[in-house]
């Protein structure tokens, strides 16, 4: 019999890159429209959605689905995914080539399971995160098949940390790293996953674009800490997560969260 893992490392992989293969085609070549929350969606993104939560449906039909272009209400489901069918669409239509396509596995409300694809780039990250406590998956983090772990090393002008658009705020302070702006929700967290950089905030992140990577990063060693009161996850029943934003620092390892937290508290305070 098909371990159930397998099944669900499987569908990501294949799903991912047969939709990947299809958006370079349209790679740089679409012209947005702006939604009611100011973000920019595309033909290419409803096309990816529809999809995606088609493929889940035959694969795995009692599982429940949110995503970033369909439904926001979590149904309480024992399994759910969550999906952003183009995580950073802004530099997908802008001809940059740093965008992915990003499924995350819920068991009881909270991410166990992220696959993350990056087809302009040739990388695909996933993970397993507490796996064990529902079937018999091993924690663990990879990109392209190799396993991957956060870096151990120390805050200098000689690592990198983060940030988006929204928290450039930071560098009103003394920040202990050189800065980078990714401009994708994902990448910028999984990159510290791979130990390419020791740290990372966005301001405005939703439960599509932290799903898969909460599983990941974790699993790779790292922390993800929310800068509001309460915890993103688990997921609560009937809960509409269509407008909610979480801010979030990520961290190589705990020891640096009080070296990174103070630069972004004013994130939380803002909402």
């Amino acid at each position: 019999m098909t371990n159930f893992w397998d099944t669900v490392l499987n569908f990501a992989e294949t799903t991912t890159a047969r939709i990947g293969t299809k958006l370079l085609e349209d790679f740089g070549r679409l012209q947005p429209t702006l939604k009611s929350d100011g973000s920019l969606v595309t033909s290419a993104d409803k096309w990816a959605d529809e999809e995606i939560r088609n493929g889940i449906l035959d694969t795995f039909p009692s599982h429940d689905i949110l995503s970033e272009e369909g439904e926001h209400v979590f149904s309480g489901a024992e399994w759910c995914w969550v999906i952003d069918p183009i995580d950073g669409t802004t530099n997908f239509t802008r001809g940059i080539p740093i965008w992915g396509i990003s499924l995350g596995l819920l068991y009881q409300g909270t991410p166990i399971f992220g696959y993350v694809h990056f087809p302009n780039i040739n990388q695909s990250f996933h993970g397993y995160w507490h796996g064990a406590s529902s079937s018999d998956a091993e924690n663990g983090a990879f990109m392209n098949k190799r396993p991957i772990h956060t870096s151990s090393d120390s805050p200098s002008q000689n690592q990198f940390f983060n940030v988006c658009a929204r928290s450039t705020a930071v560098l009103q302070k003394p920040v202990p790293c050189k800065i980078r702006m990714l401009g994708v929700t994902t990448y910028n967290f999984l990159s510290v996953a791979t130990g390419a950089a020791l740290g990372g905030v966005e301001s405005t992140p939703k439960v599509w674009d932290l799903a898969a990577v909460w599983a990941i990063v974790q699993a790779a060693g790292g922390v993800l800490v929310p800068l509001t009161e309460g915890s993103v996850f688990p997921l609560q029943e009937g809960e509409n997560y269509g407008d909610r934003s979480y801010p979030t620092l990520v961290s190589s390892r705990a020891e640096l969260v009080p070296v990174f937290k103070p630069l972004v508290e004013y994130l939380g305070e803002k909402r």
